[in-house]
């Protein structure tokens, strides 16, 4: 009964074309294939694989006018929300770049920290200090610090936008 019915449902459509006597179709797919396509792509594959596979097993939908429509306003959204993502980023590394991050740590006379400062206290330190919120595994792991004094530290606030804040460490008394 399935297969009936989107073989009267590709009548309609314009996205079949014939090329040296094989049909073919225009897909989107919904969801990675190996050796067809990446998830949301418009592929072209023959009518037979794409009615007894891909329609079949709900991994792509017939590419007719109105669906590829709908794809391209799902791909707006996903850019401006990607875009607004950046932006927010962009004003976080600002205020992080122009400000400077002090920790009071207990240490020996040489300058040597006991233990060390990693991620988690910096990123509490950011919190404390200037009521930002950054998630500590953003802070770069080799952020590992054992000596007194100033230090510079990249946090990986968006996968395209990195910033550098300073740290300065200092002594308990």
């Amino acid at each position: 009964m399935k297969q009936i019915f989107w073989k009267i449902k590709f009548k309609n459509i314009k996205s079949i074309i014939k090329t040296g006597g094989k049909m073919k179709v225009k897909v989107i797919l919904t969801e990675n294939i190996k050796g067809v396509g990446k998830k949301d792509e418009i592929v072209e594959v023959k009518d037979g694989y794409a009615n007894n596979f891909l329609f079949a097993q709900k991994k792509g939908i017939p590419a007719t006018p109105e669906n590829i429509n709908k794809l391209k306003s799902k791909n707006e959204k996903i850019k401006k929300d990607h875009d607004n993502d950046v932006k927010k980023a962009n004003e976080l590394k600002e205020l992080l770049v122009s400000k400077e991050i002090v920790l009071k740590v207990k240490a020996g006379n040489n300058g040597k920290v006991f233990g060390s400062v990693g991620g988690k206290e910096i990123a509490d330190a950011i919190k404390e200090q200037l009521n930002l919120e950054v998630d500590k595994k953003k802070v770069s792991t080799d952020a590992r610090m054992k000596e007194l004094g100033e230090h510079n530290i990249e946090i990986k606030l968006h996968p395209e936008v990195k910033a550098v804040i300073k740290v300065k460490l200092e002594g308990q008394e």
